[in-house]
């Protein structure tokens, strides 16, 4: 897939699902499966899985543009639901994530491993103020939310439909292992997505497999 170069938009239009820089590209269709009972990181969620469906979103339309500075991921996926409320254990809110690699060949299928950290830029539907979260992971289990800043959000969801646009600088400073990016380079990116109206969370999602091709277009290939 490719990251196209949005010249001239600053991250404020591009958070916009509707806005023009989106209209001007095309989205992929990624096919999701639910996260493998043996991949949770607990035995008593392994046990208490063992043998059910989890990922009730199975496939999300996924655009990217970048401006030179900032890359956003533009998700789209059928939700007949509007969860966007957190409770103790009665209510979970939809939420979804860009995983990028912090290293090359990172594994994604286990949320990366000692000294091969991965990278999620995190929205949830209960979180109105536009910022996301930035979480890293070395294996099952690690995941850790290391700054609320840098990762921007919006997410409008219409006649069962979410729109969710997730961005970020495609570099920044930090002593934590996220990805660093820039134009004209090719990495990886993965996607999850959450139902809460069945409960999901944590470990428990749809997710899409194995890394995807991602490049960034280099920024002489502007497109207006």
């Amino acid at each position: 897939m490719q990251a196209q170069y949005a010249a001239g938009f600053d991250v404020e239009a591009m958070l916009d699902p509707d806005a023009h820089p989106w209209s001007t590209g095309s989205a992929d269709d990624v096919k999701l499966i639910g996260t493998p009972a043996g991949l949770q990181p607990t035995a008593a969620i392994r046990n208490a899985y063992t043998g059910k469906q989890i990922g009730a979103v199975q496939g999300v339309k996924v655009a990217a543009i970048h401006n030179g500075t900032e890359l956003a991921f533009r998700l789209e996926w059928d939700d007949a639901t509007e969860n966007d409320e957190v409770g103790d254990t009665t209510a979970f809110p939809d939420a979804a994530a860009v995983v990028l690699p912090s290293v090359p060949n990172a594994p994604v299928m286990t949320m990366g491993a000692p000294k091969q950290a991965v990278n999620a830029w995190y929205w949830r539907a209960d979180e109105k103020e536009g910022r996301g979260r930035q979480v890293v992971a070395e294996g099952l289990g690690t995941s850790r939310t290391v700054d609320r800043e840098q990762v921007r959000t919006r997410g409008n969801w219409k006649q069962g439909r979410w729109q969710v646009v997730i961005a970020r600088p495609l570099r920044v400073q930090s002593t934590e292992p996220i990805a660093q990016l820039q134009p004209g380079e090719i990495t990886g990116f993965g996607v999850a997505i959450w139902e809460g109206s069945v409960g999901e969370r944590a470990g428990i999602k749809a997710f899409s497999g194995n890394w995807i091709e991602l490049a960034l277009d280099g920024m002489s290939t502007a497109r207006r």
